[in-house]
């Protein structure tokens, strides 16, 4: 067998500082946790979710950690092959102290899209967790293993990979055994695989409703705040870039929520002249102008008893916001060239790609309306801060549009998905959407697309500079992991060897954002991951002119 890789390079990623009081894995704050704290919560977990809900959850978990890890892997060994590039998830796992992986078997052959893998994990700590808390098991227990596995696998070959625990030291065995293969090539998913490889991998409504996908931090927590509010009737306000998903979020809240049964009314408001917006908001009465033959309903009236949702809210004239804020409060308003007053029960959904409150404090939208639709907030980050939802979204337009145009995809190359992980997406969620339906009608029928299907010349991209490539798609070791650590060292030499501060130099790094965004406050704050806020009191803390 071909010798791997040291863990020299993944234990570099690993910090410690003691007096601080933190630990960093790849530059993310990290806890440990002893291995009876560990067996507390997951018995804990399975007392109050039951056993099938609570392996649901640490295999979610471990999938989304399998998911990052898997595109620091491309980016760790950018010059290895395939196995040097992959054994960085068995390494990394072990690193964390979950047990050591042997890689028995390993084979791909993402053209046709072919993987399969055999993988030995001994001493297990989840199986060890489960024997202690627990007891012996009739089925493998290592939920948190499996899920990282499959995720780190399905990221690392562009296609969704399960992989099953064959053997489990949780029931007897003398180490677990991992048996790994795409989710189509199984003859039959157990429970576990049916329950929990749909949530992550092709979560759908049936009710022919749009699909909601995402395993990332940023998304979920949008995710949750929607579905924790979905039974209420209190204004949501969805802010994000545009093309983040935010339609497809305010469906799932209406989805959710008491009004499922009743309309859900969407309106771009930007798509809409300034001189037609209040007609399409609120309707006209007979007669109310030249050509008004008959009365016509707006969105509001359409919406009764369900859910209006307004994007691009922003770029309303501030006499449609006084409007919208009176319909809003009181819940009435008049047609166009009528005096009659109409009651409705609505739920807004709002929606903007600017910051609100920025636009606020320039005087282009009303203060008062601002508060009353802001009591839900719900920031949904941009796709270049979603790395690990790229490959399950990949699947799901794969799968989509290769249904749709009658096409048979086997995945993505390697060489696809690297160019796709370091790509910094500025259309969002809908740029991928695009260039995947575009791949699928561009790929030879039965096989797998690769990056030349996905960027076009047409693109205007320069794939090697702007997105730190070779030219044959693999991940460049300039610019990204191994620069950082070196400018994260330099920016510690300064601090010791210049007798500085750790203050001064976030003042340095605020400042150089400041300039670069033009002095836009929130611009810089979304450039540095702060909300504005965080931003304006380390400014204040700084004495940092705005």
């Amino acid at each position: 067998m071909k010798t791997l890789p040291g863990y020299a390079d993944i234990a570099s990623k690993l910090q410690f500082s003691p007096e601080m009081g933190r630990i960093w894995h790849d530059g993310e704050r990290c806890v440990l946790l002893s291995q009876a704290a560990l067996a507390s919560w997951r018995s804990c977990l399975v007392a109050e979710l039951g056993h099938e809900a609570a392996s649901r959850f640490f295999w979610g978990v471990g999938f989304a950690e399998g998911a990052r890890c898997a595109i620091g892997a491309k980016k760790l060994r950018p010059d290895g092959d395939y196995l040097e590039a992959f054994a960085v998830g068995p390494q990394a796992h072990a690193l964390t102290g979950f047990g050591w992986t042997q890689i028995e078997t390993l084979e791909n052959d993402p053209s046709r899209g072919h993987f399969e893998g055999r993988f030995r994990v001994h001493d297990s700590i989840e199986a060890a967790i489960h024997l202690s808390a627990i007891g012996h098991s009739t089925d493998p227990v290592c939920w948190m293993q499996t899920g990282f596995a499959s995720g780190f696998a399905t990221t690392f070959a562009g296609q969704p990979i399960v992989m099953r625990e064959v053997e489990c030291a949780g029931r007897g065995d003398v180490a677990c055994v991992l048996h790994a293969k795409p989710k189509p090539e199984w003859d039959q998913l157990d429970n576990l695989e049916l329950a929990a490889t749909p949530l992550v991998l092709s979560e759908t409504w049936h009710d022919g409703g749009q699909t909601v996908i995402g395993i990332s931090a940023g998304f979920l927590s949008a995710k949750t705040m929607i579905e924790r509010t979905a039974s209420s009737n209190a204004t949501l306000l969805l802010m994000g870039e545009t093309g983040v998903g935010k339609e497809v979020l305010a469906k799932l809240a209406h989805r959710l929520s008491t009004r499922e049964a009743e309309p859900f009314i969407a309106l771009n408001c930007a798509a809409i002249p300034e001189g037609l917006i209040e007609s399409e908001l609120f309707g006209v009465a007979k007669g109310a102008y030249t050509g008004a033959v008959a009365a016509r309903p707006g969105r509001f009236e359409l919406a009764n008893g369900g859910t209006l949702f307004l994007d691009e809210i922003s770029t309303l004239s501030p006499l449609a916001q006084s409007k919208i804020l009176r319909a809003v409060q009181e819940g009435e308003f008049e047609r166009v060239g009528d005096t009659r007053t109409i009651k409705v029960d609505v739920r807004l959904i709002a929606a903007s790609n600017v910051e609100l409150n920025e636009a606020v404090r320039e005087g282009t939208f009303r203060a008062d309306l601002f508060y009353r639709i802001s009591t839900l907030p719900v920031r949904v980050p941009p796709l270049r801060q979603r790395g690990e939802d790229i490959p399950v979204l990949l699947e799901h337009f794969r799968l989509r549009y290769a249904m749709r145009h009658g096409r048979t995809v086997s995945g993505f190359t390697p060489q696809a998905i690297n160019a796709l992980l370091v790509y910094d997406f500025p259309g969002n969620v809908r740029e991928l959407e695009r260039m995947v339906e575009r791949a699928v009608l561009l790929a030879d029928d039965g096989r797998a697309i690769d990056v030349r299907h996905l960027f076009l010349e047409t693109d205007g991209l320069e794939l090697k500079p702007a997105m730190g490539m070779t030219n044959d798609g693999r991940i460049s070791a300039v610019d990204n992991v191994g620069d950082r650590a070196g400018l994260v060292r330099q920016m510690l030499d300064l601090i010791v060897d210049g007798g500085g501060s750790l203050l001064e130099m976030e003042g340095l790094v605020i400042r150089e954002a400041l300039d670069a965004s033009g002095g836009n406050v929130a611009r810089a704050a979304r450039t540095l991951g702060f909300t504005r806020r965080q931003l304006a009191l380390r400014l204040e803390k700084l004495e940092i002119q705005e």
